[in-house]
């Protein structure tokens, strides 16, 4: 267990956290660094770079570098393929998604990603990327079997088989851009059986809708699209992320 893997535990037993994720390919680097440092402000505890649509490795690595320059919290890669594979971060959501139709993208594209993560001294975080529903970039470009939003107990399973396969994140993503988030029902029956850091992605786009999954269980909250396309971005961060704070006690 790496220093980032260990600073993201300690963090979120005090309180559920935020990820920020910037998309290298949406984002220009000066907008994208003005944004990490507002959500490091707000009280993001990392930002995500990366998405399911990203190739273009120069214009990420440009971005990482610069980015990490500007901030403290961590600078996570959340790699749709190898080509989100880059230096200059501290970390990388070593993923494996769990329900695709494509061995490519469970075991494939992670080992031929793996020499080049060990090459940059990126921390690996061991994740199983669980995709919930239909219809996303994530979902399509992942050739998935997205599982239905009201079958908490399917979820739970993969969740279950990802702990007892050594993963000790598990990532359930909705979808950069869905029209709903994971339930909160979902999340409780995957915290029942996970003992891991669990994430939640996709469709969160209010303070309530954050409070709710993060009661449920989440140990941490992905808010993409929101910063990307709705007006007031920022006030709306600051409102999830003062809505989570205590939302386990």
């Amino acid at each position: 267990m790496g220093k980032v893997e260990q600073s993201l535990l300690a963090k979120s037993k005090k309180s559920p956290l935020i990820f920020v994720l910037i998309d290298s390919e949406v984002s220009k680097i000066k907008e994208s660094v003005n944004l990490a440092k507002s959500v490091e402000r707000i009280g993001a505890a990392a930002i995500l770079v990366g998405g399911s649509s990203a190739i273009n490795q120069i214009e990420m690595a440009q971005v990482v570098k610069t980015i990490k320059k500007a901030v403290k919290i961590p600078i996570i890669l959340f790699p749709g393929n190898v080509t989100g594979v880059v230096p200059h971060a501290d970390a990388i959501l070593f993923s494996s998604l769990m329900n695709s139709e494509n061995p490519y993208y469970i075991t494939q594209a992670q080992a031929l990603g793996a020499p080049t993560v060990l090459k940059f001294g990126l921390e690996p975080l061991p994740t199983a990327y669980i995709i919930i529903g239909e219809g996303t970039t994530a979902w399509f470009v992942g050739a998935a079997r997205g599982i239905p939003f009201d079958k908490p107990g399917i979820a739970a399973a993969y969740c279950l088989s990802a702990q007892f396969l050594g993963m000790r994140f598990v990532y359930l993503e909705a979808g950069s851009g869905a029209k709903q988030s994971v339930r909160p029902e979902m999340i409780r029956a995957v915290r029942r059986v996970f003992n891991g850091f669990l994430i939640v992605g996709g469709g969160i786009r209010d303070a309530k809708t954050a409070r709710e999954l993060a009661q449920a269980g989440a140990d941490a909250l992905v808010i993409g699209t929101l910063l990307e396309k709705e007006k007031d971005s920022l006030k709306k961060l600051a409102e999830i992320a003062n809505s989570i704070k205590n939302a386990r006690k």
